[in-house]
């Protein structure tokens, strides 16, 4: 008899809704409102933005992290630019070329470095690649926070690639699918959102919603406003502006009023927490240290067979042995102690 599949730990792409999301959802439904940004729920939205960040800020509303992404860089480059990014980027994997499209066909240029993470001596080598209009002109540095490995960037490690980029004429773009995760982890030392973005020098982040419980809608904040210019185009004529964006607004309104953006990104992290605990117990390696809400583990084609018999659907991730299990806002202590008792088993 076949085991139905369990998709608790494939992504934090898979889980719902978060209840404040789904309740602005239904309470804004009613009635008629402006359309196309125009509404209050809209505005309200922009303007906690600018407080949670401490600063003006130009703020879009988009459906998804690729475009998201996509645009934000085709605002900074031009078709004969290029675009440096980790290696293991999802603006250089998982994107379908969207960055390269959307900016007219700016090279992405992808830049090996430990734990996902970039440091300007990796970057260093770049400025001697090619010789005058051979080679695109470097115009931005693309990094994630917190990163595809499950890594975070504190705010000095930002603050020494933003001011190398800076000093090089590079604008500073950041894929904040999960930067609420990021925030979250690094609490505990006071960090707040403007140290780990504006104040560390960057340009424009693109803040994840889906991931954190929203139901399609991406934030791209710009805190330098200039390089925004005639964005709100970009938006309208690439398919992402909302005829109906109370309903983006009402989510990310709902979410940031009291912080439940960062409760619901801390509660993912602590259950990733709990869930590397108890598999260190078992003795499983790790490949990556568990600092946001994703556990990379290795574990042997025995396994792993044994977990999916089980209906466990997770990914392959690192190498030929190194897998991900991604917790969310919805992951429950029951969902960890499930996985656990079946990882046991499989152990023994």
């Amino acid at each position: 008899m076949s085991v139905p599949p369990n998709y608790a730990f494939a992504s934090d792409n898979t889980a719902g809704a978060c209840p404040e999301a789904l309740a602005a959802l239904a309470a804004v439904n009613g009635g008629s409102v402006p359309s196309y940004g125009d509404d209050a729920h809209t505005a309200e939205a922009k303007r906690l933005l600018a407080e949670t960040f401490e600063t003006e800020c130009e703020v879009f509303f988009v459906f998804n992290g690729t475009a998201a992404n996509a645009l934000a860089l085709a605002a900074l480059c031009q078709r004969h630019h290029g675009i440096v990014c980790h290696a293991v980027s999802h603006v250089d994997n998982d994107e379908c070329g969207a960055p390269e499209f959307f900016t007219g066909g700016s090279k992405v240029l992808p830049v090996a470095g430990a734990e996902a993470k970039l440091r300007p001596a990796d970057l260093e080598p770049l400025l001697h690649r090619g010789h005058g209009v051979h080679f695109p002109k470097i115009r931005a540095l693309s990094l994630t926070q917190s990163t595809e490995l499950g890594t975070v960037y504190a705010p000095e490690e930002l603050r020494a690639l933003t001011g190398f980029a800076h000093g090089h004429g590079w604008a500073v773009h950041v894929d904040g699918a999960r930067f609420a995760n990021a925030v979250a982890a690094l609490r505990g030392r006071g960090v707040s959102p403007a140290e780990l973005s504006w104040r560390a020098g960057v340009d424009v982040l693109c803040l994840g919603g889906t991931k954190n419980g929203l139901v399609a809608s991406e934030a791209v904040v710009f805190f330098n406003r200039e390089l925004a210019r005639e964005f709100d185009y970009r938006v309208k004529q690439s398919g992402q502006l909302a005829s109906k964006s109370r309903f983006a607004g009402a989510q990310w309104a709902a979410v940031l009023r009291d912080g439940a953006w960062l409760r619901r990104a801390d509660h993912a992290n602590r259950q990733a927490q709990k869930l590397a605990a108890g598999l260190r117990a078992l003795g499983l390696k790790f490949v990556m240290p568990t600092e946001v809400n994703g556990v990379f583990v290795t574990l042997t084609v025995r396994q792993h067979a044994a977990l999916t018999e089980r209906g466990w659907q997770f990914y392959k991730f690192l190498g030929d042995d190194g897998y991900r299990l991604m917790c969310s806002w919805a992951t429950t202590d029951a969902d960890v102690a499930a996985f656990l008792a079946d990882a046991g088993r499989a152990a023994g």
